[in-house]
């Protein structure tokens, strides 16, 4: 098997080459850097509970709360927990953590001083041309498939010749990175009109007692200078703390500008963008990283279903529908909710209430709730089985389309964990079965209907693990959940029916798609 090229080792990159393994496919990495990862304290990212899950990420900061506040006003505050909490990194800390695995993965190899000069195309895979560094001879890559995850100013895009529509500038944050100790331990603050600072700054804590603060800024303005910003850190903190304000260490600075674009096409054959290569947003707390992780759990598991003959080819168009559309929804909401976060003025200043939606729209981006952060639904994917395929679909706390939920769960050699743990390899089918959590499995792996529904998992025509819970928000005993690899559900139905399961299972393979190619042509 050919493997797949990546072009980028940015965190995107790396998460694909490390899914891609998992999946059994082999993938080489195209570094145009030295491989080393600069250490920038400011620059971090929040990923989701679940994306954090599936990543696998070791470290950073998870919050206690989040508190907003007006003024010296406390507007609400919001209790988190480990399952409702993101995960706040910083951003060099989650690529060593993934190149240190991928270095150890036999299936993955990181090519360093490699930049991507030419593409090539034909139909049985790519050809992708590196130039050398200092006048070093270049170099030809063959794979099955390439993945453009080179960032905003992807090669890979440019030479695919694909527009990146949208707007730049739309928010700028003034950013420091400060060891010191502030007065919420833990406790992530939002904080609009601090009196004698700035309009709105946002605290959040990473590990070993560092902090990153944001300040909006103009959309354009004068370039930040190092007083002007050891400024705002001594009115912000004698805001918080008084005329007497903590001691910091000042770790690193910098300026956060977001952009909104999305690439206009996330495919071209056999070449696809992921990450900032294909989309950009980063405004009112809305997360970069994050939307390029789930870009490519979304991907991996489609393009080894394709590589092992399990799945046509038409499956990977499932891919741009799903992601794409989400993310455009995304920007569509942040499109919506700029002028009434930003816009300032006019009687909308007079409504009751109108600072506390504001603020309200803002928490949702960072902690990923509502229209602006939520985890995307593909309810409507040409991959989310109908009425006719699953005429007996079963209602549970998750629609069809969303991302699970949590559980614990058991494998049928016994082995415990939780749900999200068994995310990116094999697709799942979960049995809620009361009371098997109290017996060992070989006591219940012959009962009931276990042994007819553990046969034809084993037998379905994708790679599948049958795991058992307890329960799960919603559904009734003798419920199987069918979930993909990348954590969505596909739907929910009586463990009995396996005929049923069977169909569903082929609709999320793509074979639907497939037969309306074969039509169309």
């Amino acid at each position: 098997m050919d493997p797949v090229i990546v072009v980028g080792a940015g965190p995107v990159g790396l998460a694909l080459a490390l899914a891609l393994a998992r999946h059994g496919v082999p993938s080489v990495v195209l570094d145009g850097g030295d491989g080393e990862v600069e250490q920038r304290t400011a620059r971090t990212c929040v990923l989701r509970p679940d994306t954090a899950a599936y990543a696998a990420t070791l470290g950073g900061a998870r919050w206690a709360a989040w508190r907003t506040e007006r003024r010296r006003q406390p507007v609400r505050r919001i209790e988190l927990d480990a399952r409702t909490s993101p995960v706040h990194i910083q951003q060099y800390a989650l690529e060593r953590g993934m190149r240190a695995a991928l270095e150890r993965e036999p299936l993955a190899e990181i090519v360093t001083g490699a930049r991507l000069d030419e593409l090539e195309q034909d139909e049985r895979g790519v050809s992708a041309h590196t130039r050398g560094v200092s006048g070093s001879a270049g170099a030809w890559w063959r794979g099955s498939y390439l993945v453009g995850c080179d960032g905003a100013r992807s090669t890979v895009r440019k030479l695919l010749g694909i527009r990146f529509l949208g707007r730049t500038s739309v928010e700028r944050h003034a950013v420091a990175a400060l060891r010191m100790q502030l007065p919420w331990d833990g406790e992530a603050l939002l904080h609009r009109d601090v009196p004698g600072g700035e309009g709105e700054v946002v605290a959040r804590p990473l590990p070993n007692g560092v902090w990153r603060l944001d300040w909006l800024l103009p959309p354009r303005g004068d370039l930040v200078t190092p007083d002007a910003l050891l400024a705002r850190i001594r009115d912000t903190l004698a805001a918080w703390c008084g005329e007497d304000p903590p001691p910091y260490e000042l770790l690193d600075t910098g300026v956060h500008i977001a952009h909104q674009r999305l690439a206009r096409h996330w495919r071209s054959d056999r070449a696809f963008l992921a990450g900032d290569a294909a989309h950009l947003l980063g405004a009112l707390g809305t997360q970069s990283v994050d939307e390029g992780l789930r870009d490519a759990a979304n991907l991996a598991w489609k393009l080894a279903l394709c590589l092992r003959g399990r799945a046509p080819g038409e499956l990977l168009d499932s891919y741009e529908t799903e992601r794409r559309g989400a993310v455009g929804a995304r920007l569509r909401a942040l499109d919506q909710a700029l002028p009434l976060v930003r816009g300032g003025g006019g009687l909308r200043t007079l409504l009751s209430g109108a600072s506390r939606g504001h603020l309200e729209l803002l928490t949702d981006g960072h902690l990923g709730r509502g229209p602006l952060g939520a985890p995307p639904c593909h309810g409507r994917s040409p991959l989310a089985p109908g009425q006719d395929t699953v005429p007996g679909a079963l209602a549970v706390g998750t629609d069809p389309g969303s991302p699970v939920r949590d559980v614990p769960v058991t494998a049928l050699d016994g082995t415990r964990g939780r749900l999200w743990e068994r995310l990116g390899g094999d697709l799942l089918v979960l049995l809620i079965a009361p009371g098997t959590h109290v017996w060992d499995s070989r006591h219940w792996l012959s009962a009931g209907l276990m042994p007819e529904l553990a046969a034809v998992v084993e037998g379905l025509t994708v790679p599948a693990e049958l795991l058992v819970a307890e329960g799960y928000p919603g559904a009734v005993a003798h419920t199987a959940l069918v979930i993909r690899p990348d954590g969505h559900l596909v739907t929910a139905l009586p463990g009995a029916r396996t005929g049923e399961l069977r169909a569903c299972v082929d609709v999320v393979r793509g074979t639907l798609i497939g037969e309306a190619a074969a039509a169309d042509s």
